[in-house]
């Protein structure tokens, strides 16, 4: 779907059996954000100013969080803030009480991630650890830079999901105004919300005799993952998280790349996400495909790039924007045996990475925000990637 097309509507109260009368509502709203997310986030956008979006997409950024051209991946320093004070939240209850329907029992859910627990829980749906961000400048020339605190997924959910939900809900008239979205003013504000962080990464294949380059995308299941179901993403994309629980995961995995590394085997390989990190520390220097991708980048078959930062414009989700250029012979040698689907949806082989596919790609398919931004940026930087 584009934003030209109708929305999408939701199957109606009476097709949804069972609950309360508030968990169906709950369950039309979530059927018509799912059906429609494309199509909101471009909306949603708009009531933001247009100098805040990303190169003439929905992607949210403060001015600290872009840059003027594509810097190596390896250039932005990582701070770990334990002591990081949480943000502070507005009230859900008061603000979005629609988002937190009665139950059957009298009460009422205390959180958001409890709703979709109960009501709508996709096929993984686990509260892990995260690297939660605080604090961005990506726009120092002389220091680029991330701060991250302690965070869990549902911190995230908790947060952007109801500011997804409120605004589908009143889209369908069952509330009056976005008082949720409005407390939070700034979605690029990282004092006013738990903000997990994903990595999307454009994934280029480079022949260099032939000048030419492809890249894969990725279809997200609405059956499988619980954020952007149902759209187009760039692959693989993951949030910025340690592998485990245990302590030791938390220094080991506390990398950008080494975040990266997990994605490219679950995603494009289909692996598992159980490394054993919770009886030992990954051993990144001897795992295989790490070695090979790591050792691609001190001899340069390998380029990782950062392309900047951005904000969802309907849930607020943040996405660190990067490219990984891989020569043709190790990206056969590594990715070669691309699976056809994984854990979140389908994989869709490479395509060119020029003008008219890439434009094709941008006007034709419900893209991410995250992806629309960075595949934009990546194609006016294309020499700059590529060189």
């Amino acid at each position: 779907m584009t934003d030209r097309e109708p929305p999408r509507q939701a199957p109606s109260r009476d097709s949804m059996a069972g609950g309360t009368p508030s968990e169906r509502d709950w369950l039309r709203v979530n059927s018509y954000l799912h059906a429609n997310r494309h199509g909101l986030a471009v909306r949603a956008a708009t009531a933001y100013p247009q100098a805040s979006r990303i190169a003439d997409t929905p992607l949210l950024a403060a001015p600290r969080w872009r840059l003027p051209a594509p810097i190596p991946l390896d250039r932005v320093r990582l701070e770990f803030r334990p002591s990081a004070p949480p943000p502070e939240l507005p009230d859900l209850a008061e603000l979005a009480p629609h988002a937190l329907p009665g139950r059957a029992n009298g009460g009422r859910y205390r959180r958001y991630s409890d709703v979709i627990a109960a009501l709508a829980a996709p096929a993984v749906f686990e509260n892990r650890p995260t690297y939660r961000l605080v604090d961005a400048d990506l726009a120092s020339a002389d220091d680029p830079r991330l701060a991250f605190g302690r965070g869990r997924f549902f911190d995230g959910v908790d947060t952007g999901g109801p500011a997804g939900f409120e605004y589908a809900a009143a889209e369908l008239g069952l509330t009056e105004g976005t008082a949720y979205r409005a407390a939070f003013a700034d979605p690029t504000d990282l004092r006013r919300r738990s903000s997990a962080m994903a990595t999307s990464a454009l994934t280029l294949r480079y022949d260099r005799a032939a000048g030419t380059a492809s890249f894969p995308t990725h279809y997200r299941d609405p059956a499988l993952v619980g954020h952007a179901g149902g759209m187009y993403q760039v692959i693989p994309v993951g949030i910025f998280q340690p592998s485990g629980e245990a302590p030791w995961n938390e220094a080991n995995d506390f990398s950008l790349w080494r975040g990266l590394l997990r994605e490219y085997a679950e995603e494009l390989l289909g692996a598992d996400e159980d490394y054993g990190s919770e009886d030992a520390p990954i051993d990144y220097a001897s795992w295989p495909l790490a070695k090979a991708m790591t050792d691609g980048l001190a001899d340069g078959s390998v380029r990782a790039w950062c392309l900047g930062l951005g904000a969802d414009p309907l849930t607020f989700a943040l996405d660190l924007l990067a490219a990984v250029v891989i020569d043709a012979p190790l990206y056969d040698e590594l990715f070669g045996g691309l699976v056809e689907s994984n854990a979140e949806g389908r994989v869709i082989r490479p395509r060119p990475f020029d003008p008219p596919s890439v434009t094709e790609l941008l006007s034709g398919a419900p893209l991410q925000a995250a992806a629309e931004a960075l595949l934009t940026l990546a194609l006016a930087h294309r020499d700059a990637l590529l060189a």
